[in-house]
């Protein structure tokens, strides 16, 4: 039975996506739910699992392609099943002797054929002259994996990587977007074009989109970090033990965030059209740095949530966005956002808002400065926050008083263990 392959449903915020790489290619045999594609939109990359298992009889949409929610791309021989007990027509009417005779000769003559199987699994695939070849042009062991072997029992030949090469070659052109193209001028200088990702062209329309529609403006303000650092170490070892994970600085920016949001309502708004949706929950967007780029996780409902939560998702979104495991809905939706360029070194810059939100903080690096207080002048741990906004909703008072709202539960913090 030939079961279909479907592209899994998208968000209605995706209108297509691409297919990467098949790691099965016509012939082979699959499991059910083994990963049969990686597919990638400007959000994520999917895992596509096979629906059934048997063998992978057609690939309608090669790498490269774009496809849309529920697309066929390839078609599935089904494995039939109880085949062990299906009884041979022909053996219905016959003697009980001539049966039993029969059956052990099948039985031997399996019992043989599992004996050649399990020889032929013990016998290197890959012949030498074969192997030096793949090594030459860095094939991937499962790449090599896929190469199906002409030689005796399977073996894969020299001749049979060298096929494998040009279909590769030629499927390579097939593709619209090639990965990288080097062009070298006559002075001998070479330059790279390489092709951006989905995510990354997502990312470009968005700024610009923000920087076209929305009039950015942001406006600064400074923090004493010293309460919130003496927070950490005298907690941070019985908080890791309580919790399991590190008290870090964002769980308490998240919460200063949150204080000032509910001061200004109208910096967690939002406009659509020439209405301003005010938003009674705060889905907090965490910028995070991944291998395909920039991805924003958000973590919902974060003025419900305890220090100890929100650590736990941070850590949570930022293993899986660097193994591109974080689903669409983990990335969709929003009412605010931080970007932590501090991470980075940064000691200060202007965020450019995340649409359709209004606004999004921009935090550094914390460093020691000296300030005054008292007529002194003292060092302290001092970080610049930078609060982009949408002047078109959000007046300069509403934006100035809630970024110091901020500052003033950072230089006022709660105890981390007074939230259990």
């Amino acid at each position: 039975m030939l079961v279909e392959v479907k592209v899994p449903e998208l968000s209605e915020s995706v209108a297509d996506a691409t297919l990467i790489s098949w790691h099965k290619k016509t012939g082979d045999h699959v499991d059910r739910s083994e990963n049969l594609i990686d597919i990638e939109t400007d959000k994520v990359v999917l895992e596509l699992p096979a629906p059934s298992a048997g063998v992978l009889t057609k690939v309608l949409k090669n790498d490269g392609a774009i496809v849309t929610s529920g697309e066929v791309i390839a078609m599935i021989e089904a494995e039939a099943t109880g085949v062990a007990d299906a009884k041979p027509p022909q053996l219905d009417n016959q003697p009980a002797a001539v049966i039993e005779k029969e059956a052990a000769i099948v039985t031997e003559k399996n019992t043989k054929d599992s004996d050649v199987e399990d020889s032929d699994q013990a016998i290197p695939m890959l012949m030498p002259a074969a192997r030096k070849l793949a090594e030459e042009n860095n094939l991937k062991a499962t790449e090599t994996a896929a190469i199906k072997g002409s030689g005796l029992r399977g073996r894969i030949l020299k001749e049979d990587v060298q096929t494998y090469m040009e279909r590769k070659s030629s499927t390579s052109l097939e593709i619209e977007s090639k990965p990288e193209a080097i062009v070298t001028s006559k002075t001998g200088r070479t330059e790279r074009r390489v092709a951006m990702s989905r995510l990354r062209q997502r990312i470009a329309e968005r700024l610009i989109e923000s920087q076209s529609t929305a009039a950015i403006l942001t406006t600064f303000n400074e923090v004493n970090m010293q309460a919130v650092i003496d927070l950490r170490t005298r907690y941070r070892a019985e908080f890791e033990k309580e919790y399991g994970v590190k008290l870090g600085f964002m769980s308490f920016f998240i919460k200063a965030v949150i204080a000032g949001l509910k001061k200004y309502p109208i910096i967690n708004a939002s406009v659509e059209g020439n209405e301003i949706i005010y938003h009674d929950f705060y889905d907090i967007g965490i910028a995070v740095s991944s291998p395909r780029g920039l991805v924003v996780p958000i973590i919902r409902d974060a003025d419900r949530l305890t220090l100890a939560e929100i650590e736990l998702q941070i850590a949570d979104f930022a293993k899986r966005a660097q193994d591109g495991k974080l689903s669409i809905e983990e990335l969709s939706g929003g009412t605010f956002s931080i970007t932590n360029g501090g991470v980075f070194g940064s000691m200060l810059s202007t965020p450019i808002i995340n649409p359709p939100q209004s606004a999004i903080l921009g935090i550094h690096a914390t460093k020691e400065r000296p300030v005054v207080e008292n007529g002194q002048i003292v060092i302290r741990p001092m970080n610049y926050l930078a609060l982009s906004y949408d002047h078109r909703i959000i007046d300069g008072r509403e934006a100035v008083l809630s970024l110091v709202a901020m500052k003033e539960a950072l230089e006022y913090p709660m105890s981390p263990l007074l939230e259990k």
